[in-house]
């Protein structure tokens, strides 16, 4: 068993969930993040009150699964990568898991 974590912007959220379900990997999480790409950005609408947003609306993709079923995630989102004309690709990595209950 691994832990694999994606990560996409949020106009690939449907995306990334039909490549799950292609992949057969039926129980994930998922959590809302902001993604950074530039730190002086950050550093830039840090404030109190800031009036702009400074990350991308993102999510974050999270299972314990099989590593058969990662290998064909992994697959479809090379594939689906290849076709995107963006700086956004979706994002996997793969934890080995020592233990678990």
């Amino acid at each position: 068993m691994k832990l694999v974590i994606v990560t996409a912007v949020e106009e690939f959220q449907n995306e990334v969930l039909k490549l799950f379900k292609s992949a057969n990997i039926d129980s994930f999480s998922t959590s809302d993040i902001d993604g950074y790409k530039n730190i002086p950005n950050l550093l830039a609408t840090s404030s109190w009150f800031p009036s702009v947003k400074g990350g991308s609306e993102s999510h974050m993709f999270f299972s314990f699964t099989e590593e058969e079923q990662i290998e064909r995630l992994f697959h479809l989102i090379a594939e689906f990568n290849s076709k995107i004309e963006t700086n956004n690709p979706i994002r996997g990595v793969v934890l080995p898991i020592e233990k678990y209950i």
